[in-house]
């Protein structure tokens, strides 16, 4: 395990002085340098661009793939196909968490990135909606393991002290690759067709695995590092073995694990159900596909600016209540869409709604990682994303089905925006039973 500074491991040099972070266990058995370290964040980063990138990429073809493919696809199915990347994130997060905790934060990464990358660019060949939507379910499974595998290994690279900030910068990926899905795919689309989005794929497979092997440090899994700590009692060593899932869902972490776990769920139904409907629902409300992709744009753009502002203010003020601000931010604004506001307060309100969906997640993440021990801490990520994933899983479907309803776009804008209250409520119930505030997003919690 990389050790990092904090409040149970007393470092016996000063955070500022320190030249590089003890790799145990690595094959030299030397340290890994700033430089080694911070290019093992990047590519991290670059990893969860692509998470971003896919979020979008399916909105950005739903057009094409009602009116193009001649697959009888209705509003309806077009909702279960985008359900099935998510069915795959669930899957992933899940199991790629305990896997990261159990045999190494850097094969997990690249198994996963190699898995999501190989199935998405098979997505652009796919000859029906029944192969398509298999394809991504086997891409979610790849694209649901980076994440929790990734920020447990960036929460390991970085002094403490820096954590809850790093972690939520490094969900500033998701929003940027939300970005350029809907920059891309604006001139790509109409000149290549909507198989193009898909082989954007290929950039991760030549360009960011390879920088993964050479780059990502490989690490002694979390157990075994929680074993031979010096120091470390036997009875320290058998919980570690034990750890997973039955540890997550008892005292001291049950309430903490379950409120996470439960508001995670809440806050992906909107931010995943706004990145995945937004271009079909103001198409159904008028605008052309080119102007229903920039209010995608202007979305994910708030986010970018939410993972800075929250990654000061989870510090400034804890993480979880940052996180309550942040999520009854965005329902306030997208039940503001009920309004008719005009186009330009519209996209205000979306930049908004960036903020507070995506900024909660990052704050969210952010606060699992610093509350967990470090053999517990892929696993807790993995808990949270996994069964938020549920939240995401479901939001494409509810949304389908709402606009097939004829319900209208408003719908899904109050769905959303109730998510997010909801949200923010579940995260009260953190602070009000004492795990919230600043020693959730700046403390680590040791087990007992």
């Amino acid at each position: 395990m990389i050790q990092s500074t904090s409040a149970s491991d007393a470092p016996s040099v000063a955070p500022h002085r320190q030249a590089a972070i003890t790799v145990q266990g690595s094959p030299q058995g030397s340290g890994l340098s700033r430089r080694q370290a911070t290019l093992a964040v990047v590519v991290c980063w670059l990893l969860v661009v692509f998470d971003g990138y896919d979020l979008i990429v399916f909105g950005t073809v739903q057009t094409s793939l009602l009116e193009n493919t001649g697959w009888g696809l209705d509003n309806a199915t077009l909702g279960l196909m985008g359900s099935m990347a998510f069915v795959g994130m669930m899957i992933g997060a899940l199991l790629a968490g305990r896997m990261a905790d159990s045999w190494g934060r850097r094969r997990t990464i690249l198994a996963c990135a190699v898995t999501f990358s190989i199935f998405t660019i098979l997505c652009a060949i796919a000859p029906s909606a029944w192969v398509f939507g298999a394809f991504r379910l086997l891409a979610g499974i790849g694209l649901g393991g980076l994440v929790p595998s990734a920020n447990a290994m960036v929460a390991e690279l970085v002094p403490e002290r820096w954590r809850s900030s790093i972690a939520t910068l490094m969900m500033s990926g998701v929003p940027i690759g939300g970005s350029l899905a809907a920059l891309i795919g604006i001139p790509l689309i109409p000149a290549l067709g909507w198989q193009s989005m898909f082989l954007v794929a290929v950039l991760a497979l030549v360009i960011v695995v390879p920088m993964g092997l050479a780059y990502l440090p490989e690490t002694l899994p979390s157990e075994a590092a929680a074993r031979d700590r010096p120091g470390a009692s036997p009875a320290t060593g058998k919980a570690a073995k034990a750890g997973g899932f039955s540890l997550l869902l008892r005292d001291p972490f049950l309430l903490a694990s379950i409120m996470f776990a439960l508001a995670t769920l809440a806050t992906l139904f909107a931010w995943y159900g706004l990145g995945t409907w937004l271009p079909r629902a103001m198409e159904a409300q008028g605008y052309d596909l080119g102007s229903a992709l920039t209010f995608s744009l202007s979305l994910n753009v708030g986010a970018v600016l939410g993972s800075i502002v929250t990654a000061w203010a989870g510090d400034r003020f804890g993480a979880v209540r940052s996180s309550v601000i942040a999520a009854a931010l965005a329902g306030v604004a997208l039940l503001g869409l009920l309004l008719s506001p005009p186009v330009w307060l519209v996209y205000v309100i979306l930049m908004v709604a960036g903020v507070g969906t995506h900024g909660t997640q990052c704050l969210i993440i952010a606060a699992v990682a610093n509350h967990y021990p470090g053999h517990l801490r892929g696993t807790a990520l993995g808990w949270a994303l996994g069964v938020g994933r549920l939240g995401a899983v479901t939001a494409p479907l509810v949304a389908g089905f709402l606009l097939d309803g004829g319900f209208g776009a408003g719908s899904i804008f109050v769905a959303f925006g109730v998510a997010a209250l909801v949200a923010a409520v579940l995260l009260v119930v953190i602070i009000a039973q004492g795990n919230g505030g600043r020693g959730v997003g700046s403390r680590q919690v040791t087990a007992s």
